[in-house]
Order: C-alpha cells, then structure tokens, then sequence
C-alpha cells in the first residue's frame, strides 16, 4: 500500500515540527505567550512522548491509528490544545521533509 514506505522493519523520519499560538499581546508582558513556556511544554507534552519512538509499538496514541503525517499533526494538536486558554488559537504544521508539510487546523 505505501510503496518503498512499505517495510517490514517499519520506517522512520525526522520530523520538524512547528507550533503557532494566536492570540491578544498581554499588556504586561508584552508576549502572546511565554515562548519559553511554550518551548518546554512542546519538549515535555510532545518530544519525550513521540522521539525516537516507533510511532506503532511505543506510543498509546498511535496504536490503533496510522502514523500519517496528518495524524501526527492532528494528535499533537489535541494534545497541545488541552494546555492552552481557550483564548488562543492553535496551529501546528508538522513537516515531513523541507518541502512536504500539513498544517492542522488546515
């Protein structure tokens, strides 16, 4: 079904992954949101769970769901999503290559 994807030993990529949060700048601290914040929650939310892992065996998310690039962006989403203000608006583009990415919600 997924031709030179299609391995018996699986296949793996080095995914890039972006984040945007939208939303009022704070007038006291004049950020949107901590960056620094944002960074570690992505670090602990997302990277320790998904990073060198096979998608399929290791992680409970994915289990009974294709590890498609849509997929994983879409995951990640709702995972990021529970730790936000609903007054922010989310987007994340996850990128499979430099030149093939998804963006969820599109």
């Amino acid at each position: 079904m997924f031709g030179l994807c299609n391995n018996p030993n699986w296949h793996g990529h080095n995914y890039e992954l972006e984040v945007k949060v939208i939303g009022e700048i704070d007038t006291e601290t004049g950020m949107v949101v901590d960056i620094g914040w944002l960074a570690d929650l992505i670090r602990d939310k997302i990277e320790h769970r998904f990073d060198h892992k096979n998608l399929n065996l290791d992680t409970v998310e994915f289990r009974n769901l294709n590890p498609t690039a849509e997929n994983i962006c879409v995951v990640i989403w709702n995972i990021l999503r529970q730790h936000l203000p609903e007054t922010y608006d989310l987007q994340v583009r996850l990128y499979e290559t430099p030149r093939n990415f998804v963006d969820y919600p599109a």
